[in-house]
């Protein structure tokens, strides 16, 4: 072997280095399923885990995914249907019959279930609930009767709750003498004789304690308690401020009914994240599995709406027309200002619509916000006035313009800052997601702002004189 040749190694056949299929192997898996080779097409894919199986049905064409599932059914169980995106799970969904719909729920947890049955229609979702056992059905049903994004929704009805009368023994015995308890729990709710949580205690805590010690010595009375009905952002804030591994969910009454992990709280998390990004720029979901009917219509609402106000900011240049005509350079630089302050907008606008999310910012800071956006955009107003009017003069060598260009730029970025800070903050007290509508509010600020500042000052200044 000479120095520059290196042993071949035989790279991962399903797998890349960041543990994302590879493309030959979901072309291969493809080819096995068109030429009607079910066995071949079974044996790529059943080495796979149930995420990577969720991944490949999202990578593969709309309508290749029914000849694959129908491949590969039996790999297809619950922990596959969980792991896979909303949209794609809707499409094999309405391909199978309610019993089936009905088996694959029986298998899930409840929060799991209800995320694949609140999706179908009215009537599939009767067929469904009716195909379920008894007990499966009425926790769905009660999980259904919650609002959206809620912890209702989200919560798991398995459980392991014990009266705070026993000792660490009785709750040993009880969960190793218990068959169909939950298995993925990290932590033990005591509870009071009406059913109240009164305190918990850690899996750690309990193996690690003597069995005569009651339990509500070594419970932990101070936990964080998640109403029913509170919506899911909220739930994940809590998770993130307190650092929590699982938490009560009570009714209206204080009853102990679910508990939310943190498994759960990390999807929602990014979910949040994702949707507080997309609305800003107006473009719906943004999953690239969204049928184009849905996305063309939520994204051509908000370009209507833009159109609508670019229109307004065109109607402020033409206000000055006869400046603009008299001396050329203003409709050349004009929208260098607007731009730097929709940028500016932009920046200050995102900030703030994160700092609303995390509960950074609310009334009692508020002020202060608005003075430190305030400071920093007279900060970046100065300095970028500095350098366009110096680069307005060094290339067209006039000095008025360069004063009222750096003039605007400053008044543009208080604009700015000062919309990217009440937009969100006013829609916010207005229980309107800043999220959705703050960008064409800013927007049209800066543009306004912008465009009137720069043609209304060189107007006083006389330069289209």
């Amino acid at each position: 072997m000479s120095d520059t040749e290196l042993p071949e190694v035989e790279p991962d056949t399903e797998l890349d280095e960041d543990d994302r299929l590879r493309p030959e192997f979901v072309r291969a898996v493809q080819e096995a399923v068109a030429e009607g080779d079910v066995d071949e097409a079974r044996a790529l894919v059943e080495p796979l885990h149930p995420a990577d199986i969720a991944d490949l049905f999202e990578l593969i064409p709309h309508e290749d995914r029914a000849s694959l599932a129908k491949a590969v059914s039996d790999l297809l169980d619950a922990d596959v249907f969980a792991e896979m995106n909303d949209y794609v799970r809707e499409d094999l969904i309405d391909a199978l019959e309610p019993h089936q719909v009905a088996d694959l729920a029986a298998e899930l947890d409840t929060d799991d279930a209800v995320a694949i049955i609140e999706d179908l229609d009215e009537d599939d979702q009767r067929a469904v609930l009716r195909a379920l056992d008894p007990d499966d059905r009425a926790a769905i049903e009660e999980a259904l009767s919650y609002p959206e994004e809620s912890a209702g929704r989200l919560m798991q009805r398995d459980l392991v709750a014990v009266p705070e009368h026993w000792t660490v023994g009785d709750v040993l015995g009880y969960l190793r003498g218990q068959e169909d308890l939950t298995t993925d729990f990290w932590e033990v709710f005591v509870v009071d004789p009406g059913h109240h949580p009164v305190g918990t205690c850690a899996l750690s805590w309990i193996l690690r304690t003597p069995h005569w010690v009651p339990v509500a010595d070594v419970m932990q009375r101070e936990q964080t308690l998640i109403e029913v009905d509170m919506d899911q952002e909220e739930v994940a804030l809590r998770f993130q401020k307190y650092a929590l591994i699982s938490a009560a969910v009570v009714d209206g009454e204080g009853r102990l009914v679910g508990m939310i992990t943190v498994d759960d709280v990390v999807h929602i998390i990014q979910q949040e994240a994702g949707e507080d990004v997309l609305r800003l720029s107006g473009a719906g979901e943004g999953d690239i599995n969204e049928p184009v009917r849905l996305t063309v219509r939520t994204r051509l609402f908000w370009l209507v709406v833009n159109l609508g106000t670019a229109m307004l900011a065109a109607s402020v240049v033409g206000l000055f027309q006869g400046e603009i005509a008299k001396f050329a350079l203003l409709a050349v630089l004009m929208p260098i200002v607007s731009g730097m302050g929709g940028n500016a907008g932009t920046q200050t606008l995102a900030v703030v619509v994160r700092a609303l999310a995390t509960n950074q910012l609310t009334s009692s800071n508020t002020v202060r916000m608005v003075t430190r956006e305030l400071t920093i955009s007279i900060c970046n107003g100065v300095s970028l006035a500095v350098l366009i009017g110096l680069g307005t003069f060094l290339i067209f060598g006039n000095r008025d313009l360069s004063i009222v260009i750096g003039m605007a730029m400053i008044i543009n970025n208080l604009i700015a800052g000062l919309g990217g800070v009440l937009v969100p903050v006013t829609l916010d007290r207005m229980n309107v997601d800043p999220a959705v509508s703050s960008a064409v509010f800013v927007t049209t600020m800066t543009d306004v702002g912008g465009f009137l500042s720069f043609l209304g000052l060189a107007t006083l200044w006389g330069l289209g004189g």
